[in-house]
């Protein structure tokens, strides 16, 4: 199954006899704003504008825990994210499409969850938002409950898991370069990469509208930066959003890959974690 749809696609799935649960995820990363500046309030975006059916799911709140020493976006409390996705309506049984504003970050975050939590069939809105040709709903729609219980599966790193795959396979950084070669560092507390991880910005898995490259270009870009048939894949991130994302590029290129959800602001705070700087992985 593609884990992309294209909004034409799922304005048919919407029309058809068994049309998918909406999930706007929409979030971004709030950094040092200037003075009076509100933050990024994706429920308000949301209330003013939505795809029709869509259930707004809150990013910080009920796909990740609160920031400590798992990092900024440390897992979710899976009672409580299952409760999350019934309130919105999911189950076992139905198939689920999720997007957000086009970045596609937080959308994928809640793709891999669900995945690794057991939904066999999830996709996300390709270009998010901006991609969608139809009308736009304000109403806040009450979905039946649903039925899904997550039941964790495989394809999570922990610190020590993403330090070994670093050596024996490819662990890519997904962050953008200048923080990979700790020549910036606007959020964390010490600035690099995991020894022996590859650059690999998840800004260069979309083109200029926002939407995946396809999955031959995908496949050329990944194997560039060492992944080959039987290589075995870790993704990470400052906070394992942005990773999602690329773990999301992956699967579209049909190249399976682990995420490393504590990912830089989790192994950044532990001062006796090594850190490597540079364009050189080690």
């Amino acid at each position: 199954m593609n884990a992309i749809i294209s909004a034409s696609d799922l304005a048919r799935d919407l029309a058809g006899a068994r049309p998918p649960v909406l999930l706007d995820v929409r979030w971004q990363l709030t950094a040092a704003k200037a003075a009076g500046e509100p933050p990024f309030d994706g429920r308000a975006a949301y209330e003013a504008g939505h795809l029709p059916t869509a259930v707004f799911v809150d990013l910080d709140r009920e796909l990740a825990s609160a920031p400590g020493k798992g990092g900024r976006h440390p897992l979710p409390d899976l009672a409580h994210f299952g409760t999350a996705m019934r309130r919105a309506g999911v189950s076992a049984g139905t198939p689920v499409v999720v997007y957000d504003g086009g970045q596609g970050w937080a959308a994928a975050r809640a793709w891999w969850l669900l995945r690794w939590t057991g939904h066999p069939d999830v996709r996300v809105l390709d270009g998010g938002l901006p991609s969608w040709e139809g009308p736009l709903d304000t109403s806040v729609p009450d979905p039946a409950e649903g039925d899904f219980v997550p039941e964790p599966g495989a394809g999570l790193l922990d610190a020590d898991d993403a330090a070994a795959l670093a050596r024996s396979g490819v662990l890519l950084d997904a962050r953008a370069g200048e923080r990979y070669r700790g020549e910036v560092e606007p959020i964390d507390p010490v600035a690099g990469h995991i020894p022996g991880a590859v650059s690999a910005p998840t800004t260069e898995n979309v083109g200029a509208d926002g939407r995946f490259l396809p999955a031959w270009e995908l496949r050329a870009r990944f194997e560039g930066l060492g992944v080959s048939e039987g290589t075995r894949v870790g993704v990470y991130c400052g906070s394992g959003v942005s990773a999602a994302h690329e773990v999301l590029a992956l699967a579209a290129a049909g190249i399976p890959a682990e995420l490393y959800v504590g990912s830089w602001s989790e192994w950044s705070s532990d001062p006796d974690r090594p850190v490597a700087v540079g364009p050189d992985p080690r």
